[in-house]
């Protein structure tokens, strides 16, 4: 159990924060403190240690009023939130959310450190390097930065607290489930197959704030929360910012970034609103099954008219007027040697073992642009599938497709797929890990 520090009683800091001048964030790095213009300010003074409170108790480790304080000051500054009567309670809850779970996350790395013998929390010095960072992204020093923080009531322990706790369970998180997390090929290709499909639909460059209805304490509860963020950044919150602070997406870390996103990628609700905004325009809070959405449309773009497909082939040599025993005895040749090609990196290896049969690579073409005999293969199969034979004036054909996209927009790559795909699943982990320790945990709020 923490000791108390000599502060303020809760209520005198909720007032003190409604009297805070914050600014904004800029939307480079994660939980970098604003520039500000004026002087600090001078420190607020500490008063009888019995004045402090107790906000809540998790597993015997008290959560006090000046750790609630400084949190929701902290989220303030670091979400360019202005404090108002309405939406003191918002930040409140939130800065107890955000408390206990970590709280929770450290006792449960505590416990796996003392029990397996190794070390997870982040060190003094690995906590400094990552104010360092942050720092360079915003231009200045460690010192500056931590000095802004100070001028506007945040102490750098309750910054370092932060830091801590979230780059030890991120470690944690990477390290116990990362090595293991396999992404088949049949899940990239799946995606690939989806993009392929969507390309030609609009797109729309999207940056998300999700607040889950059961964090949150349900969906009423979210949707007062959304209302209140979506004004805030009306009135100018940077919208990177609150996402860091506020969304329960994947997407949090980078600010809220989703991307170039096509229809059916989000629930029905959001590509119902994103077909109504306009580029540089804030979504009001969209209902969906699970919480609320508020998206900020970046860009858009119709979709792609042409589809590119990257073709290799094994084919028999055949002249046109070839006998029909010649052409059925290359039909069975080839029908035989097709469950053989499983992969493009080996179609051409594992051709060459027949004799009479040659491969190569087409490269990449537009569909419109290939043989007729070609298009409706390559229209119709995907990433990864073989043709059965194909009969042309020149012989008989297996075409592969090796890859398929939209002509314009840049598809990613397969590292990019797979790292993305890896992303959702740690973070999918992360989110559960964390709804099992809450849920195990004596957790009082007062």
């Amino acid at each position: 159990m923490r000791s108390a520090r000599s502060v303020t009683t809760f209520a005198a800091s909720a007032a003190s924060i409604l009297a805070l001048t914050v600014a904004g964030l800029p939307a480079q790095a994660r939980q970098a403190a604003p520039v500000v213009d004026a002087p600090p300010a001078a420190a607020e003074p500490r008063a009888n240690p019995l004045s402090e409170s107790v906000a809540a108790v998790v597993n015997d480790d008290i959560i006090s009023s000046y750790d609630l304080m400084q949190r929701m000051r902290l989220l303030m500054v670091t979400s360019g939130l202005q404090p108002t009567q309405e939406n003191l309670p918002q930040l409140e809850q939130e800065a107890l959310r955000s408390l206990i779970d970590e709280h929770v996350q450290m006792q449960e790395l505590r416990r796996v450190e003392k029990e397996q013998k190794i070390t997870i929390i982040s060190t003094d010095k690995e906590v400094d390097e990552e104010i360092a960072n942050i720092a360079q992204g915003n231009r200045m020093s460690a010192e500056q930065l931590l000095g802004q923080l100070a001028a506007q009531g945040v102490s750098a322990d309750t910054w370092r607290t932060q830091i801590r706790a979230e780059t030890s369970w991120q470690n944690w998180i990477s390290g116990r489930y990362g090595s293991r997390l396999r992404i088949g090929e049949d899940q990239i290709k799946a995606f690939q197959r989806r993009q392929a499909e969507s390309a030609s639909k609009p797109q729309y460059q999207v940056s998300e704030v999700f607040i889950d209805a059961i964090r949150v304490g349900g969906a009423e509860v979210a949707l007062n929360g959304a209302r209140q963020l979506v004004a805030q950044m009306q009135q100018g919150a940077p919208f990177a910012a609150v996402a860091r602070q506020f969304s329960a997406a994947s997407t949090a870390a980078n600010g809220g970034d989703a991307g170039w996103v096509s229809p059916g990628e989000m629930p029905s609700e959001v590509d119902a609103a994103l077909e109504q905004l306009r580029p540089g325009q804030l979504s009001a809070p969209i209902p969906v099954k699970d919480g609320v959405y508020i998206v900020y449309l970046r860009d858009k773009r119709s979709g792609a008219k042409a589809t590119l497909v990257d073709l290799k082939q094994v084919a028999v040599a055949l002249p046109k007027d070839a006998p029909e025993a010649d052409v059925q005895a290359a039909t069975a040749l080839l029908a035989g040697l097709k469950p053989q090609l499983t992969s493009c990196q080996t179609l051409e290896a594992e051709a060459g073992k027949v004799a009479g049969v040659v491969a190569g690579d087409l490269g990449e073409a537009e569909i419109g642009d290939l043989a007729p005999s070609f298009q409706q293969a390559a229209n119709t199969l995907n990433i990864g599938q073989v043709s059965d034979p194909i009969r042309t004036d020149a012989g008989l054909h297996l075409i592969a497709v090796c890859g398929k996209r939209q002509s314009g927009g840049g598809a990613p790559s397969h590292d990019q797929i797979e790292n993305r795909l890896k992303g959702q699943q740690l973070a999918l982990i992360s989110k559960r890990y964390l709804r099992d320790l809450r849920n195990s945990a004596t957790i009082e709020t007062r």
